[in-house]
């Protein structure tokens, strides 16, 4: 059985840009980098970039990569925006939370979510 997850995968067309909208717009720190492979560490999970000539974003569904915010989602979204980041819509209220999809450099799906208040 699983019991936990080492990496998640993502598929990249162009590792620099890949590498520096993880670094530069989400934060995150950088472990390794090479042109067909870097990591990096998502508060302890890390997500690895890997590096495909026929990488293709497809619309159809797929992986997406949810991460905390450090502080409220708005003023995340705020400094993702200014940063560059694709955002694909508003921030959605649920019983379960709140989450406000957006985009990386090369188009894969990523959202912010916060817990349910109280």
């Amino acid at each position: 059985m699983a019991h936990g997850v080492a990496t998640v995968w993502v598929p990249v067309t162009d590792m620099k840009r890949a590498v520096a909208f993880y670094r530069d717009t989400l934060g995150l720190d950088v472990k390794s980098e090479s042109d067909d492979w870097s990591e990096l560490d998502a508060g302890g999970l890390m997500i690895g970039l890997n590096g495909r000539e026929d990488a293709s974003v497809s619309s159809s569904g797929g992986a997406v990569i949810t991460f905390q915010p450090d502080g409220t989602i708005e003023d995340e979204l705020a400094e993702i925006a200014s940063r560059g980041a694709d955002i694909q819509g508003e921030i959605s209220d649920h019983e379960w939370g709140r989450i406000v999809p957006f985009k990386d450099s090369e188009g894969n799906d990523l959202q912010f979510y916060t817990p349910p208040q109280g």
